[in-house]
């Protein structure tokens, strides 16, 4: 058999609880919900197959999964050892593809029509993606392989958890979700598959059979589907590049609103040095700094500035701040800040800041002066524990007791 492009799709089983479960084996065979606690806001980021059983799924209302399973174990996310476990998965996945492209942490399309040169080759590679990430790493993917993206994620889906499928062709594919939901198809989400529905097209075949009528009605968007409804896909797998990421922002929600905006400075202060730390990580910049609040009646806003380029924790800090000043002073559910407009080493203009170690001294000495500073009004010690409080849900535990006993 031969292919134009030959695609495995990866994609962990519960990744986050997997991760749990495989370093707490107590936790295995237990409805387990990675997110928010019962008693606090936020929503469900994973959870165990065993908790799905129950109804949950992600971004569920954490208050509504509780309903639904009062017995499960509720607990917060550690999400750098999550991104250590995801990079360690990539290095395995990598070895086999010419181009990867990764959706998230545990999800990526590999591109292996060069490196495997044909199709039985590229199956056994992702035999082996599965054996490998098995025994080096202790969690389970289901795997697909397929002659297109669509259908690689269609196959990795077919046998969840721990699955393996293949789909050679467009009309082996076609055979497979000819009578199925409209919403087998990418792209096909809640919104337009309501949309089909309204019309009488519920499966694959109605919308072959009534392709000219969708396309007239959804346009480029009528045109995709229908040809997603024959098989036809020719997108490439795209490494992701950090540089077009549109921005790099950290958020929390506080468990109660919060009005006392000298609080809400100091939680800026934390989400800035967390956007530094991620921005160098991928060696970017922002050209922009952005503040997001959410107000209790859970209307958002968002505003931002341009700003000379930098990943600078006290500017971020800084400027976020002085958009918070021009906002209106009410109950404040969820802060973010972040920075925009992106530019990796090569794309950036040189500052002076670049060029005069003294005002990098400077910026630092700010930064330090501003955490001592927070540190003495909660009887925290910031500077020396910045590494512990970014790992793991050590940040939101900790802004929870600034919140607490400001």
């Amino acid at each position: 058999m031969t292919a134009d492009q030959i695609i495995i799709h990866v994609d962990m089983d519960a990744f986050f609880a997997s991760v749990e479960i495989r370093d707490n084996p107590a936790l295995r065979g237990k409805p387990l919900i990675i997110g928010a606690l019962p008693q606090e806001r936020g929503v469900v980021a994973t959870c165990s197959y065993e908790a799905r059983r129950f109804g949950i799924h992600s971004a569920m209302n954490i208050k509504e999964a509780y309903r639904l399973c009062p017995g499960g174990i509720y607990m917060h996310g550690s999400y750098e050892k999550y991104r250590a476990v995801s990079e360690k998965l990539h290095e395995i996945w990598n070895e086999y593809a010419t181009a990867s492209e990764y959706i998230a942490l545990d999800e990526a399309y590999l591109d292996v029509t060069e490196s495997a040169g044909g199709w039985e080759r590229a199956c056994g590679f992702a035999r082996e993606i599965k054996r490998r990430t098995l025994e080096e790493q202790g969690l389970t993917c289901s795997v697909g392989v397929a002659y297109s993206k669509t259908a690689a994620k269609t196959a990795s889906e077919e046998k969840k958890p721990d699955g393996y499928f293949e789909i050679p062709s467009a009309e082996e594919y076609i055979r497979l979700i000819i009578d199925r939901d409209v919403r087998v198809l990418y792209t096909v989400g809640a919104k337009t598959a309501e949309k089909l529905n309204r019309a009488g097209i519920y499966t694959v075949r109605d919308i072959q059979t009534r392709q000219d009528e969708i396309i007239r009605t959804f346009g480029k968007q009528g045109l995709w589907i229908t040809r997603m409804a024959f098989g036809i896909d020719d997108r490439k797998v795209s490494p992701y590049r950090p540089e077009d990421a549109k921005s790099i922002s950290r958020e929390i929600t506080f468990q109660e609103d919060v009005s006392d905006f000298g609080l809400l400075r100091d939680v800026i202060l934390l989400l800035a040095i967390s956007v530094e730390r991620r921005a160098a990580r991928v060696g970017l910049y922002g050209e922009g700094v952005t503040l997001k609040l959410t107000w209790s009646d859970m209307k958002s806003i968002t505003r931002s500035r341009l700003i000379p380029s930098t990943r600078s924790a006290a500017v971020i800090h800084e400027e976020a701040v002085r958009l918070l000043d021009q906002v209106p002073r009410r109950p404040v559910r969820l802060v973010g800040a972040g920075i925009y407009h992106l530019t990796g080493e090569n794309g950036r203009q040189i500052r002076i800041d670049d060029l005069l170690p003294e005002i990098q001294e400077e910026q630092q000495d700010r930064l330090e002066a501003a955490l001592s500073d927070m540190g003495r009004r909660y009887g925290l010690d910031f500077s020396g524990n910045l590494d512990r409080i970014f790992h793991g849900e050590t940040l939101y535990r900790t802004i929870e007791y600034m919140r607490r006993h400001r």
